[in-house]
């Protein structure tokens, strides 16, 4: 696997990301990949994924969201809309590349809003020819209450209008932790070193206003309407990213999906048991769905069959 430092803009902003592609020459299908909630581009826990992906001939950008890591943008701001637009404007990128299949591209999203993103991408941007959300969040206002006992929750929302109220009378609102003020993090993220080589480098300081875009965060809205692949990953009995929310993300989904259910495990330690079991089925699910459609063949038996659909390459 090569890694090539590069970046792009998003809305006028430099992005920084992390281009790595197969040791063949290209062009390649492509995979994008915004990070998982609070995570960064150069996290070693995506490493072994790309490592798998770029083996099987597929490249990868990831890339830092906005505010985050080493690209440009305002520290204070913790914004899913922003993000979303950020992972369109890197298919965008993707598309401007010379070792890039433009008609070939896939997304992979972990780790809370990460697996929720990669939905929320796939349903924006028909570009997209398949999504893979490991451990997602699809609705932000349930993850949110659920961290927290009820009178934790009344007193959050409380917070929330008090800092309304003080944004319109001063112009300013609170600043907050993000992983301790925004969501709440379990026995386990506290202890878990999975992501301690980044840790240390997210922003500590953003709007509580933030809060606000987390709890209309909807990717199951997004997943009722999707007929784009999806396979979604989840851990049975997850503490930090609800089961149910997998759950659900794959029953709305209306076109071909697929459910893992990680047993027997935990959010964070998920990553390290079932990966030699998880990681072929994602490059599988890639290898069958992100392909060129040089030719597109719509077929319907009978007026009450419904169409199907096959897409077929050309060789060069």
């Amino acid at each position: 696997m090569q890694t090539t430092e590069v970046d792009f803009f998003s809305e006028g902003d430099r992005l920084a990301a992390l281009w790595r592609t197969p040791d063949t020459a290209g062009p390649y299908p492509a995979i994008v990949q915004g990070p998982g909630w609070l995570g960064l581009k150069d996290a070693k826990l995506y490493v072994r994924y790309h490592e798998a992906l770029t083996a099987a001939g597929f490249a990868v950008l990831v890339f830092d969201y906005r505010g985050f890591g080493d690209s440009d943008g305002d520290r204070g701001v913790l914004s899913p809309s922003r993000q979303l637009q950020d992972l369109v404007n890197a298919v965008t990128y993707l598309t401007t590349r010379d070792d890039v299949v433009a008609d070939a591209i896939g997304v992979f999203g972990t780790g809370g809003t990460g697996g929720g993103n990669a939905v929320l991408l796939a349903d924006a941007d028909p570009r997209v020819k398949a999504a893979v959300s490991q451990v997602p969040v699809a609705d932000g206002t349930d993850w949110l209450h659920r961290m927290r006992q009820e009178h934790e929750w009344l007193a959050f929302l409380a917070a929330l209008e008090e800092d309304r109220r003080q944004r319109v009378s001063t112009g300013r609102g609170r600043l907050v932790h993000p992983r301790e003020e925004i969501m709440v993090p379990t026995p386990e993220r506290r202890t878990t070193t999975i992501k301690a080589d980044v840790d240390d480098r997210i922003p500590t300081a953003i709007s509580l206003s933030s809060a606000e875009e987390i709890l209309a965060y909807r990717p199951i809205d997004a997943a009722a309407r999707l007929t784009t692949p999806l396979l979604v990953i989840g851990v049975e009995a997850d503490a930090t990213t609800p089961t149910d929310h997998a759950e659900a993300l794959y029953a709305a989904a209306r076109g071909p999906k697929q459910l893992i259910m990680q047993r027997h495990t935990s959010h964070y330690a998920a990553y390290d048991r079932y990966w030699e079991q998880t990681t072929p089925r994602i490059v599988e699910w890639f290898a069958r769905f992100v392909r060129p459609a040089d030719v597109r063949i719509t077929t319907t038996l009978s007026p009450t069959s419904g169409e199907s659909s096959e897409n077929l390459e050309a060789p060069l």
